[in-house]
């Protein structure tokens, strides 16, 4: 079987091993990854009892929580990326961990807050309009991987964040 070229969607010359490569078992975020069926998603609903544990923290501390976990999935993603044999394997969903992480930004507690800010990533994260899409193209390796997500939990954030203000 030849390694697939970066970018082509094939299959992973290698299969995952999440439960024995500790940098596969952070980027396929704990196992989730592993689902047939939507692992992006499977991936997101498994970020949120994380953020619950981040969001008791000081903003301060949230913020550099999520920009380690940024800094490190552009390094885990790449990582597991090359480990596979194939660039953004679908099982791969750290990027998700981070995306919804950015999206929570500062945002409200509470269970309609977390279930918006759901439905809000995974819709631009699924959809990937522009600028996501043209990055989600042109960008690769752990980088390409990390950043169309750190892009739809921004616009996400921003979108939450404008709905706070209509609503207080």
């Amino acid at each position: 079987m030849s390694v697939p070229e970066p970018g082509d969607g094939g299959e992973p010359a290698i299969k995952p091993r999440p439960f024995r490569s500790p940098v596969q078992f952070f980027a396929f975020g704990f196992g989730s990854g592993l689902s047939p069926k939507a692992p992006g998603t499977m991936g997101t609903l498994a970020a949120i009892p994380l953020y619950l544990l981040l969001a008791t923290l000081s903003l301060p501390a949230y913020s550099l929580a999520v920009l380690v976990a940024a800094v490190l999935g552009i390094w885990i993603c790449g990582r597991a990326s090359r480990e596979l044999g194939v660039h953004d394997h679908g099982g791969i969903v750290w990027d998700e961990f981070v995306g919804f992480w950015i999206t929570m930004w500062a945002v409200p507690s509470g269970l309609l807050w977390v279930v918006a800010g759901f439905a809000l990533f995974r819709l631009f994260d699924v959809l990937k309009p522009w600028p996501i899409s043209w990055c989600d193209r042109h960008v690769h390796g752990g980088f390409g991987i990390m950043v169309d997500d750190v892009l739809a939990g921004v616009i996400s954030c921003g979108l939450l964040h404008l709905l706070q203000y209509l609503l207080y």
